[in-house]
């Protein structure tokens, strides 16, 4: 698995087409086009996949469950995930997500919430994560 962070609009679109070009067996899943959380690839069979707006995700999640369970719903993705991608030697995913926890905390509880379970899933995803790239201005910066 690859995670790709970084700030909104920091060209992390950009870089990972340029990136995985050499792949043309791909499917993106976009939160920003109303694609839903995918749960399960297994119905997924090209070499790579890739899952963008992991923060729009997170704060469906957080506007029906608390903070514990919407954890407990990433960690079963994440063990899902690893599960399909580790089903064929040629399959990578790759998931983005845009860094929201710079600037100011939220005064709304449940802004605060999505933050918090924002911060918490990007640190499960980087620990199972193979690889990990902050993205700033078009420019990686490889941190695992």
């Amino acid at each position: 698995m690859h995670f790709i962070i970084g700030g909104a609009f920091n060209g992390k679109r950009a870089w990972i087409k340029n990136t995985y070009s050499r792949f043309e067996n791909k499917h993106w899943v976009s939160a920003y086009d109303g694609h839903s959380l995918p749960i399960n690839l297994i119905d997924f069979d090209q070499s790579v996949v890739i899952l963008e707006g992991v923060e729009i995700w997170l704060k469906e999640l957080t506007v029906t469950f608390d903070a514990e369970k919407c954890r407990e719903i990433w960690a079963n993705c994440i063990e899902e995930w690893n599960t399909w991608e580790n089903a064929a030697e040629q399959r990578k995913l790759v998931v983005i997500g845009t860094d929201i926890s710079k600037g100011i905390v939220p005064m709304e509880v449940e802004n605060r919430q999505w933050r918090d379970v924002t911060g918490w899933a990007y640190q499960d995803i980087a620990s199972k994560a193979e690889k990990v790239d902050v993205i700033w201005y078009g420019l990686n910066q490889t941190i695992k």
